[in-house]
């Protein structure tokens, strides 16, 4: 199999994240149902872009034991989404293997069971329950803690890969897609996307920080602010790679806080004092 990659970098908002382009060719391959004479990545790009802020489509899809799997059930968490097909032997192993390692960066930092994770055969002809048990299998992945690797059929693909804002098209011997990954909040609604075969730690950390620590006021007073002191001192380090808590950040805002405090009452004294 050969795998053509072509990459940039475009910032959308504030989100910083690579276009990358992926050509995985599979001599002999069959390809999709679906038709296109050509791939136009800027396109896809705004294509996928297009899906933020949609709700996600309640479809139901099957586990690694062919049994039903609806997505509904995932809510509650955040979600994060990987399409991939197993017959691409270099790309889409690749990409899994990157996204399993910033899972183990993300789940280090916000807990293990802060969010869920699927991968989606795209392929719905090959990328059956067995060939997703061997493809997560052959990458270590099998056992992994709220991580799902799912299939499908021909008109429940169309319709995820349509509403995640995912287009893959089978060129004469392969497919080409974008390398995306869909973060999905709580409330079942799209939230970011993220791109790249190598996706950047905080490209897909940040988001997820975001939405695992932004408890709304409803769920109590204690509750609201001591995720709100997570999500602002919980800091990338570049240097290991990993998040940790920075307590400097949580100290300077108490002494600020008592600094404060005593300012107001020294002026407070001064003033009752020159009555």
């Amino acid at each position: 199999m050969a795998a053509i990659l072509k990459q940039d970098d475009r910032r959308a908002g504030s989100t910083h994240f690579q276009r990358v382009l992926l050509v995985c060719v599979l001599a002999g391959h069959a390809g999709s149902a679906i038709a296109a004479t050509a791939y136009e990545h800027d396109d896809a790009l705004a294509f996928s872009q297009a899906a933020i802020g949609r709700d996600l489509a309640g479809v139901t899809l099957r586990d690694t034991d062919g049994q039903p799997f609806d997505l509904d059930q995932l809510r509650g968490k955040p979600l994060v989404i990987s399409m991939i097909y197993t017959s691409c032997h270099h790309v889409c192993p690749r990409i899994t293997r990157n996204l399993g390692d910033t899972i183990d960066v993300a789940r280090e930092a916000l807990g293990e069971d802060a969010f869920t994770v699927i991968s989606v055969g795209f392929d719905w002809r090959v990328d059956t329950p067995e060939r997703m048990q061997q493809f997560a299998s052959g990458l270590g992945l099998a056992d992994v803690p709220n991580w799902y690797f799912l299939a499908t059929d021909s008109g429940v693909v169309d319709q995820l890969s349509d509403n995640l804002g995912f287009i893959f098209y089978p060129s004469a011997k392969g497919f080409d897609h974008l390398s995306q990954a869909t973060v999905v909040d709580a409330n079942g609604k799209i939230y970011r996307q993220v791109y790249g075969v190598d996706v950047e730690t905080t490209a897909l950390v940040e988001p997820l920080k975001e939405l695992v620590f932004n408890t709304p006021r409803s769920a109590g007073f204690l509750e609201h602010w001591i995720s709100t002191f997570k999500l602002f001192c919980t800091v990338y380090d570049p240097n290991s790679d990993r998040y940790r808590f920075d307590y400097s950040i949580f100290m300077a805002i108490i002494v600020g806080v008592l600094s404060l405090g005593l300012i107001a009452f020294f002026i407070v004294r001064e003033w009752r004092h020159a009555r």
